[in-house]
């Protein structure tokens, strides 16, 4: 380890290292599950901060990680410098602009709430808590993306220390290069310290949830496909088959119940988000209803995810058109009358906006109709072994309906390496690898299956 009193000397935040008072809570972000341990980590508190960490590090030969919330957190070697830049959490809102800069530890939720009182919102994760960089830097798919796109098509500029620690803006009309890796390439790039991100106007939401008893559920999967064929491009959907565990933690009326949830947001009036769900509600007998008009504060209760810090574990896939087929092997694995280690597997709509993008972008798999993704269930013992066999069943299982790319946000801690490429077309791949080799000449931000 090389002597780090001169990154002390250089930087405002802190360096610590494992003997240190603050040093576990530095390196944990939102997944328990996963905590880096690096020989330091610098607490930056600001942009100057965050360059003189990588310049550091490409000085002496270390490696960087990177932490922000810790949402999308994947497993990284032991050992070398974990940068964490949580710190770096400002939002500004340009109203008449309906734009917001970002920083690049802030996560969505401060964006939503200082944006709403104007009527505007950004292209929003599932999850208040998702950093917003990070879920740019993938693409970004969420509850609004079917009628205005992933997150990164509304990305306008973004600043980033490179692998050199010299400070860049990208965008569409300086460093376009890097511009477009940034849009869904996601890692390898640099650190984004800030992001400037157009905003949409949404006076109205009507969006939530419908939940049905896992005994309906071949009925309401059915029924949800058929639906979607011809659904309005303003409506973006999903159906989760969810086992709710048996604790304090969980409302009543989901407590250790196995149910089917079908997720709903678009961005209209009360009147016409009655018309439009209406055929949702006549699927099956509805056990909980819990749609209807919604603040667009409010917006992360589409999908009501667990808001952590807690153990979690991850995987997912896109897939290509659906039929009842795939209904049956998929309630084969997880519906009723199973069982499964999974707390929830999800199929979410695509197409719209998010088949039929603004501009270039390093996104991959944006011409996929469906995505799917599992979620374990948050207890560590199964997360080495049983939960990915489990996943590796379902896969074969579901074969024949997965398509041949994805998108890297959906990845979760994967680090196979013929997984990692299928994240982009081979094209985009070794662009995305050429991106990197320019603005990371020595290969301070590389790790895992980036150039596999």
């Amino acid at each position: 380890m090389p002597d780090l009193s001169p990154l002390a000397r250089s930087v405002s935040g802190s360096v610590l290292v494992p003997a240190d008072d603050g040093y576990a809570a530095a390196c944990t972000g939102f997944n328990l599950a996963v905590v880096p341990r690096p020989d330091a980590v610098l607490v930056a508190r600001d942009e100057a901060d965050v360059a003189a960490g990588v310049r550091f590090a490409r000085d002496t030969g270390l490696a960087i990680r990177v932490i922000a919330t810790g949402h999308g957190a994947a497993p990284v070697p032991d050992g070398g410098l974990l940068i964490n830049v949580s710190g770096l959490d400002s939002v500004s809102v340009e109203p008449f602009a309906r734009t917001a800069t970002v920083g690049g530890g802030a996560p969505w939720r401060e964006v939503v709430a200082q944006a709403a009182p104007h009527g505007l919102a950004p292209i929003t994760g599932s999850s208040a808590g998702v950093g917003a960089v990070g879920f740019l830097l993938g693409g970004g798919l969420g509850p609004l993306s079917r009628h205005f796109g992933v997150g990164s098509d509304q990305l306008v500029s973004a600043r980033i220390v490179t692998g050199s620690g010299e400070v860049v803006t990208a965008s569409a009309d300086e460093n376009p290069d890097l511009f477009w890796a940034l849009r869904g390439g996601k890692s390898g790039l640099g650190i984004v310290t800030s992001a400037t991100v157009r905003l949409v106007e949404v006076a109205e939401l009507y969006g939530g949830a419908l939940l049905f008893d896992a005994n309906d559920a071949r009925a309401v999967l059915t029924g949800w496909l058929a639906w979607g064929a011809d659904a309005d491009a303003r409506i973006t959907t999903s159906v989760a088959v969810m086992r709710f565990p048996d604790l304090d933690e969980v409302p009543p009326p989901l407590r250790g119940r196995h149910l089917v949830s079908v997720r709903f947001a678009a961005p209209v009036d009360a009147a016409s988000g009655e018309q439009l769900a209406a055929p949702l509600r006549a699927l099956a007998p509805v056990y909980l209803d819990a749609l209807g008009p919604l603040p667009i504060a409010e917006i992360a209760k589409v999908h009501s995810d667990p808001d952590g810090p807690l153990p979690g574990w991850m995987r997912g896939i896109m897939l290509g058109e659906l039929d009842e087929r795939f209904v049956d092997a998929l309630l084969g694995l997880v519906g009723a009358g199973t069982e499964s280690p999974f707390l929830g597997v999800e199929v979410r709509q695509l197409g719209g906006a998010v088949a039929d993008p603004s501009g270039d972008s390093a996104m991959g798999g944006r011409e996929n109709p469906f995505t799917l993704s599992v979620i374990g269930a948050p207890n560590p013992a199964l997360f080495a072994t049983v939960l990915p066999g489990a996943f590796a069943g379902l896969r074969a299982r579901l074969g024949e309906w997965i398509a041949p790319t994805t998108t890297i946000n959906w990845l979760g801690e994967s680090e196979d390496p013929t997984e990692y490429r299928s994240a982009w077309s081979p094209a985009a791949f070794a662009r995305l690898a050429e991106v990197r080799r320019r603005y990371d000449p020595s290969g301070v931000f590389t790790f895992g299956p980036t150039e596999a």
